[in-house]
């Protein structure tokens, strides 16, 4: 065995030998994967080996679509069959919100390159003969899915990492990992100790222990996962004696299983309720290839829905009950990326569709450890979109629910329910009086809407127009015409102070960070590439301490991110205070008003002028960082507070704008004016895609500065011409239908006329004040023109729209800075 390497990947499931491969691939030939025992001996061995293409995450779909299409040619470039059955996959509709489901994520199959078809009740009997097709209303159908033995493509994986130099190591369990003085890795096995730059822990149902090893505690736990196997079907048998090809793998969403042929008889595998977590803390010594005892009865709905919609399974007996240990994370996406403020640790974790992401997952994490990113948005796996709030209990429960969860209707507003409410604000119960309906992100509790008095708090999911549109409408208003109160406590807050805070700052971002005291800044820091990595909002308070705003969803990302970038000579102090500073956004043209009557500070255009901050007392509340700057594009302030006068401020600004008719204000309108704004949200319109010069801000890149991480590549960039352009596009309101308006959500594709795809949507909604759906995206810059004629598609329909300048509101910013 080695005792040095460039790379140790720990386990050797599906997903560990593919990110082997793809390193040894790309040219990193010193390359070691560590395994326990043997190859696919955890939940590898016992998976379904089914290859879902459909997701509605635009960057999952892409690690899914690239596994798809690497496996058809796998055996061709190693010689190793990987037993690839190309059935197709076919998902029934029972209804037309179900159809309505399809229809959206068509859009992201479209950006994508996903071919799929959209098919009626006799098209199903076509493809499924055996199918009873009572009261379906239509079916997504994926030509080119189907199922794969995972054996095989492990197999497969590990002799194609073979060949390009990477070496296995079977029987070898690491004991230990532990990270030295100069940054390397020593991992720590009962045959002997390896030396490596990187290590990668792909270790499925130890994922949790592993990650104590360094300190980590991280949301992976494994959730139970039944199939049936069936004997053999007389109609099955039949049909193979007339040489019939395989059926599609046959998916009920409404009834929560899946059904494929196996031999001559059926897989039947449920997403039940009632699945419990399995080996929270650990792994048992004595359980290796092992599973656990069916339960038949939490199965028996799903079997007896199965016999209605197949009727020929009703003839068959149950060979077998696999019931094995499945990864699950909260959200059911992976962890793949950096670990959290571990330099050169990677995790590759919580797998709960590990078949069918393990080869994107190898080619993108690859990318990563290599390059420093992928040709991918990775946020929605990175591992650090958790925070400590995600701890065992959580994670527990949430991965219950998520597999609970797998064929629900998923709507982009989907709001879950486990684990809620979890961080609170202190003025919560003051917004729940006040008919807070609520949601959460990053663990936070925030009103997604208000609804007035005597109105069911309730969200009525839909893929259109719902029951909170008029009332975000109203709260809309209110802040454009009067003056409104936002709860934002959930903005990731940073202290940088120090004798090198400037330095420090000045060599992460792209823009000149303030110079005087009381300027803010925005600034980026960026990839390699030149794309978007986080979005800081930077004020300097004081000479060497700089304040530092971003999205409530980035606290672990960016703290991360700016812990591993200190210098090593201390000159620099970074406290994450997120949890100390509560904030409010008081925002319409009224809002100077309201607070003139709770401070003595000169609140005027000459004294406190837009993008400046001023620490101010407030009503009776000191030390409350008032930031001239909001999210929503109107007069107004960001007011930072120590958390513990937050409830005092909320009934001071509530009494004191009273005269105005303030009213309280939620996401989803704080949403439709940042549109109408042509604002760019981190983490949609900002991605690792797209560039800082393709999205437009090119005024935020001061290219004069010393070196700032990205700057080679936007200097290039800007020599050779972007090639897509960030865009604001104004819908017609003409995609009604019995069923209702639909608008933009996002991930559209966008087309010309002629039906030319030329980019796709990045946030959509309603303008509320401006009267019009909005599109934001990115488009072919050839077109990227004001005047320029689309057409979105929209669910089912193709809505004509028309590229428009920047700022539909206010484009000259006199509201803002009046």
């Amino acid at each position: 065995m080695k005792d040095t390497a460039r790379v140790v990947i720990i386990g050797g499931g599906v997903v560990g030998a593919s990110i082997l491969y793809h390193l040894a691939k790309a040219g990193w030939s010193d390359v070691v994967l560590c395994e326990r025992t043997e190859l696919t001996a955890g939940s590898t061995w016992h998976a379904a080996g089914l290859l879902p293409l459909f997701n509605m995450s635009y960057s999952v779909g892409q690690i899914h679509k690239y596994s798809v299409d690497l496996y058809k040619s796998l055996e061709k470039e190693t010689g190793q069959n990987v037993s690839f059955h190309v059935t197709g996959n076919l998902r029934l509709a029972n209804s037309q919100e179900r159809m309505d489901e399809y229809l959206n994520y068509c859009a992201t199959a479209n950006t994508i390159g996903v071919p799929f078809e959209i098919i009626g009740v006799d098209e199903i009997k076509k493809l499924w003969p055996l199918c009873n097709t009572e009261g379906l209303v239509g079916a997504l159908y994926h030509p080119q899915d189907g199922h794969i033995a995972p054996v095989d493509l492990t197999n497969a994986l590990a002799k194609g990492a073979r060949n390009y130099g990477a070496e296995i190591y079977r029987q070898t369990e690491v004991k230990d990992i532990k990270q030295q003085k100069n940054g390397e890795w020593v991992i720590y096995t009962d045959k002997g100790n390896i030396t490596c730059e990187h290590v990668v822990t792909a270790t499925g149902n130890y994922a949790r222990q592993t990650a104590r090893m360094v300190g980590l505690d991280i949301p992976a736990i494994p959730v139970e996962h039944q199939y049936i196997v069936t004997d053999a079907v007389p109609e099955l048998i039949e049909r193979q004696q007339q040489n019939l090809p395989e059926m599609a793998v046959l998916r009920e969403s409404d009834n929560s299983y899946y059904l494929r042929e196996e031999r001559q008889g059926y897989i039947l595998g449920p997403y039940e309720k009632g699945a419990p977590a399995r080996f929270i803390d650990k792994v048992p010594e004595t359980f290796g290839q092992d599973l656990f005892e069916g339960d038949l009865e939490r199965l028996m709905p799903h079997v007896e829905a199965a016999i209605h919609r197949v009727p020929s399974f009703a003839h068959a007996g149950i060979k077998d009950i696999i019931n094995g240990p499945i990864c699950y994370t909260p959200d059911g996406n992976p962890l793949l990326g950096q670990g959290y403020c571990l330099k050169n640790y990677w995790l590759a974790e919580g797998f709960s569709f590990g078949v069918t992401a393990a080869g994107g997952a190898g080619k993108y994490l690859a990318q990563q450890i290599m390059h420093g990113e992928a040709d991918i948005d990775m946020l929605a796996v990175d591992p650090r979109r958790f925070g400590a709030y995600a701890n065992r209990n959580y994670a527990r429960l949430k991965n219950e629910e998520c597999y609970e969860h797998v064929f629900i209707i998923h709507y982009p507003m989907e709001e879950r329910l486990a684990c809620r409410p979890l961080k609170q604000s202190p003025c919560h119960d003051r917004l729940d009086k006040a008919g807070a309906v609520w949601g959460q992100r990053y663990g936070w509790e925030r009103p997604n809407w208000f609804a007035l008095q005597g109105i069911e708090r309730k969200d009525n999911y839909s893929f259109r127009r719902s029951n909170w549109f008029d009332h975000v409408g109203h709260e809309v208003h209110t802040m454009r015409d009067k003056v409104g109160m936002i709860d934002l406590t959930s903005f990731s807050k940073f202290d940088v102070t120090g004798d090198g805070a400037g330095e420090y700052l000045e060599k992460l971002v792209a823009n000149t960070i303030p110079k005087k005291i009381g300027g803010i800044k925005l600034c980026h820091a960026l990839t390699p590439s030149g794309a978007v990595r986080s979005e800081f909002t930077i004020c300097k308070l004081a000479e060497n301490h700089y304040y530092l705003v971003s999205s409530g969803a980035a606290e672990r990302y960016d703290y991360d991110y700016l812990y591993k970038n200190l210098p090593d000579d201390y000159s620099v102090r970074l406290d994450n205070i997120t949890t100390s500073r509560g904030v409010f956004v008081l925002a319409g043209p009224k809002s100077r008003d309201v607070m003139q009557k709770l401070t003595e500070a000169d609140l005027s255009n000459d004294s406190f002028k837009w993008l400046t901050a001023q620490t101010i007392n407030l009503a009776l509340a000191s030390d409350v960082r008032a930031l001239r700057v909001n999210f929503v594009g109107s007069l107004g302030w960001e007011l930072h507070h120590p958390i513990e006068y937050q409830n005092h401020l909320y009934d001071a600004i509530m009494d004191a704008g009273a005269e105005f008719d303030i009213g309280l204000v939620g996401m989803r309108a704080m949403d439709s004016m940042r549109l109408e704004k042509s604002y760019r949200m981190w983490g949609t319109d900002l991605n690792q895609e797209n560039s800082i010069l393709q999205a437009g801000l090119d005024r935020f890149v001061q290219l004069n500065k010393q070196d700032f991480i990205g700057k080679n590549a936007v200097l290039q960039e800007s020599q050779n011409g972007i090639t897509s352009q960030y865009v604001t596009i104004k819908l017609n309101e003409d995609n009604t239908s019995p069923l209702g308006i639909a608008d933009p959500f996002g991930n559209e594709p966008i087309y010309l006329p002629n039906g030319q795809m030329i980019g796709r949507g990045t946030a959509g909604g309603y303008g509320h004040y401006v009267g019009y759906p909005i599109l934001l995206g990115y488009v072919d810059s050839k077109h990227a023109h004001e005047g320029t004629e689309v057409e979105i598609l929209i669910l089912d329909k193709k809505v004509k729209g028309k590229i428009m300048h920047e700022s539909p509101y206010d484009p000259k910013n006199e509201a803002l800075q009046s």
